[in-house]
């Protein structure tokens, strides 16, 4: 998800409805969209569903259990930036609201002029997150087809009495004529052989 503009579709939170107030008329100074008005007892993940916004904004005293299992799944089913603000926080807290995908977390101290700096903030640390998250999913993908690639080189040598290279040759030949990528048809020869 790339949020190039920096007018937001906004989904706010929050249980007191004077600084949800405020916080309504500091992003309509920076003309960000408010989407959906919610209190902390919402399902979250349902609502981000509904309303389809690009960041959740959350002003509460203390961030809930609830609360935060509801970002954890976002986070894991469609992931947005989360700037949620607290008015007290503990270390437990902290690394609970880390865990949940939070992008930007703020104790005891939201000022009206520094909202719009706040989604900036968040959405750079959530682009920085995704960017990482899919540089580890391709390594790991790498690393899987790398070793999968060396088992089924293995059975290859083994089955049809060939050479390491021979074995990789033949490998790539079957891939190529199945339209595959390597380790992909070399997990479907593994499994294939396990059944056999």
């Amino acid at each position: 998800m790339e949020l190039a503009h920096t007018k937001f579709r906004v989904m706010l939170v929050d249980d007191h409805p004077e600084r949800m107030q405020m916080l309504e008329q500091a992003l309509a100074i920076e003309q960000h969209v408010i989407v959906a008005r919610l209190d902390s007892r919402a399902d979250l993940a349902i609502e981000v569903n509904l309303h389809k916004p690009e960041i959740i904004f959350i002003d509460v005293d203390a961030p809930g259990r609830a609360t935060l299992e509801s970002l954890a799944q976002i986070n894991k089913l469609r992931p947005l930036p989360v700037v949620l603000c607290a008015a007290r926080s503990d270390s437990e807290t902290a690394r609970r609201v880390v865990d949940a995908g939070v992008s930007a977390y703020v104790v005891n101290g939201l000022q009206p002029e520094r909202v719009s700096a706040l989604l900036e903030v968040a959405v750079a640390r959530f682009e920085m997150q995704q960017t990482l998250r899919l540089e580890l999913d391709a390594a790991r993908t790498r690393l899987a087809d790398q070793r999968d690639i060396e088992k089924a080189k293995g059975l290859l040598m083994k089955r049809r009495n060939l050479d390491e290279a021979g074995a990789f040759a033949l490998l790539r030949r079957m891939a190529m004529d199945r339209q595959q990528k390597i380790g992909d048809y070399a997990r479907a020869l593994l499994s294939a052989a396990d059944v056999l």
